[in-house]
């Protein structure tokens, strides 16, 4: 029994390492950034980056017209450096939007002029006020092959007034975010630094082909519930060689809300993370849910480390939820000063109204976790799981976590079951279950190995 165990550590590890590698062509699909045949400057439409004018229609005049450029390879908007005071506009297809270095757009602080949206049709009302949503800072609906870059510009959404207005529940309609694309495709972002939204930072909901690296991204640690990036029933997406700290969470994958989340059906997934620095002071460095309704499966995360947080990897749901949460891979993780190191729980999130159906019970299966190590730990693990729908073949192997003099125990467990293997401290029973876990943990591993090595699927 036990040399049998050995060899199938051993399998498992080399499993890891072969996958990882396919797992990089996901990320390893770098879209070409070719240069536009076409290019105009922001000053070109009467822009003035004084940070006192406000060049809202300039930047929605150049955009107009660089839309005519489309079908002749797509254009360029150049943003020199300065400060541009803008409120929102939209991208168009075939659009690269660049900062230079020294360029800073940011958000007017005067919401109460802001465009209004309809809720997202998976979330069926806005995620802190029932009704609509402000519009984000920069927006794209059903684009193609649009660019957000530059030569380290910053996008700043003076988000202090946005944050008061939240405290004190005195907003008409949910916050914006500094950059939401929607229904898009081929997207990349990259090269920036963002600062101060007044929720999300980026937003692809319902996308395909996310490519978001080099990206900065900071929120003071009181700012509430600014999140950094947020894949939202999308597939295919790369986030690589990215720092953020926020107030709540670093990076969050959802996928809508209750039964307005299982009627639109559609997942996250297809997503790789790695080579990221992430702090979440109030949130999770790395969370999933509790917004899952439709789905999140087929995610790897890997090289990452996760620093001076609450919460270390969270998976967040609750009854009523519905969807799944499945094979997803965790490996070569430092975390170091986190409160709680990785949890899951089936009694965390609200309800959009009360048309919900309490049976539709959320389903958490297969998750791996290889290769932690973690300092100043206070709990290692906690796991809750439904009593009607348990948390099932989680599986542990080679994790030291370093659990601090504060911590009364390490694990908490209930209603989970599966595998464990060189992990420190010891997890709870629960989580030591006979081989049938661990041989299903290496079959589950092998299938996501090929998913991760799939890249870019056709349109």
């Amino acid at each position: 029994m036990l040399v049998a165990l050995v060899l199938l550590l051993l399998a498992l590890s080399n499993e890891v390492r072969v996958n990882g590698e396919r797992g990089d062509r996901q990320c390893g699909f770098n879209p070409s950034l070719k240069p536009r045949p076409h290019s105009v400057s922001i000053l070109e439409f009467g822009a003035v980056g004084d940070g006192k004018t406000l060049n809202t229609i300039a930047f929605q005049n150049a955009i107009f017209y660089l839309k005519s450029f489309a079908d002749k390879g797509g254009a360029q908007l150049y943003v020199p450096p300065g400060t541009w005071l803008t409120q929102s506009f939209n991208l168009t297809s075939h659009l690269t939007l660049f900062l230079e270095k020294g360029a800073v757009i940011i958000g007017s602080q005067d919401h109460y002029n802001w465009d209004v949206l309809d809720p997202l049709p998976s979330y069926g009302r806005g995620l802190e006020v029932p009704g609509g949503r402000y519009q984000s800072l920069i927006n794209g609906y059903m684009l193609q092959d649009v660019v957000i870059t530059g030569n380290n510009g910053t996008i700043d959404g003076m988000g202090s007034t946005w944050w008061e207005s939240f405290s004190s529940h005195s907003l008409n309609y949910s916050r914006p975010h500094l950059v939401e694309l929607v229904a898009s495709t081929d997207v990349v972002v990259s090269n920036l630094t963002f600062l101060n939204a007044p929720a999300y930072n980026i937003h692809p909901v319902y996308c395909r082909n996310v490519h978001i690296h080099n990206i900065s991204i900071f929120a003071p640690p009181e700012s509430p519930y600014t999140v950094g990036i947020v894949p939202d029933s999308s597939d295919h997406v790369c986030i690589e060689d990215c720092t953020i700290a926020t107030g709540y969470d670093a990076i969050a994958l959802k996928s809508g809300w209750d039964e307005y989340g299982i009627a639109y059906g559609r997942p996250t997934e297809n997503v790789h993370i790695r080579r990221v620095h992430l702090q979440a002071s109030y949130g999770s460095t790395l969370a999933f849910g509790s917004d899952m309704s439709g789905g999140i499966s087929n995610v790897f995360v890997e090289h990452v480390h996760l620093y001076n947080s609450k919460g270390g990897i969270e998976f967040r749901t609750i009854r009523g939820r519905g969807g799944y949460m499945k094979d997803i891979i965790l490996s070569d993780i430092e975390m170091k000063n986190i409160y709680r190191a990785i949890s899951a729980t089936g009694y965390c999130g609200s309800h959009p109204d009360d048309k919900f159906d309490p049976n539709a019970l959320p389903l958490l299966d297969h998750f791996i976790f290889q290769d932690i190590i973690g300092t100043n730990i206070t709990i290692a693990g906690s796991f809750a799981g439904l009593q009607e729908s348990p948390f099932t073949n989680i599986c542990l192997s080679n994790i030291t976590l370093s659990v601090n003099y504060a911590s009364s125990t390490s694990w908490e467990c209930s209603n989970v079951s599966g595998f464990s293997d060189s992990v420190l401290p010891i997890p709870c029973p629960d989580l030591d279950s006979p081989s049938n876990y661990s041989s299903s943990c290496l079959s589950k591993l092998s299938m996501k190995g090929k998913i991760a090595g799939s890249g870019s699927v056709s349109m």
